[in-house]
């Protein structure tokens, strides 16, 4: 079966380590994550940011104020996905490290998990909802060649 077709714009804000971002992030690998997790075509916008344009968005569209790893904003599921997809860079290198798993990795989750909330699914609704999400990330990911993110 056919993988979803993808318009991708990858985009990187002003980074100071922006190298080691870029790195972990060749366009190929983040195309590959996103189609590996849609359901249908789409037009997606993957943003790489710093902290403090992380915290602005989380903080203006969510009423948390901190930058988190990633924010999804989906716009529409039908005829295509189109979300874009702000991923907190610094953020992102802290659990990765906290976590003791390479950055590339770390970002093939947070893809994966912006890419299917952009599709609709929802892990804070319900703890069944999570326990789905979850597994579907993992099944995404370990066929990727990825390691499980939760084990």
């Amino acid at each position: 079966m056919a993988l979803p077709a993808l318009s991708l714009s990858l985009q990187f804000g002003d980074l100071p380590d922006a190298a080691a971002h870029r790195a972990a992030l060749p366009r190929h690998w983040v195309v590959r994550c996103i189609r590996h997790a849609l359901d249908a075509d789409a037009e997606i916008t993957v943003r790489i940011v710093d902290a403090e344009e992380g915290q602005t968005l989380n903080r203006d569209y969510r009423g948390r104020d901190y930058a988190t790893n990633v924010l999804t904003f989906d716009y529409a599921t039908e005829p295509l996905v189109m979300a874009d997809l702000v991923l907190c860079a610094p953020v992102v290198a802290r659990e990765a490290a906290e976590l003791k798993k390479p950055l590339a990795q770390h970002y093939a989750h947070l893809l994966v998990h912006g890419t299917l909330h952009a599709q609709g699914w929802d892990h804070e609704t319900s703890e069944a909802d999570a326990e789905a999400m979850e597994a579907r990330e993992t099944e995404i990911l370990t066929g990727l060649g990825q390691p499980d993110p939760y084990a």
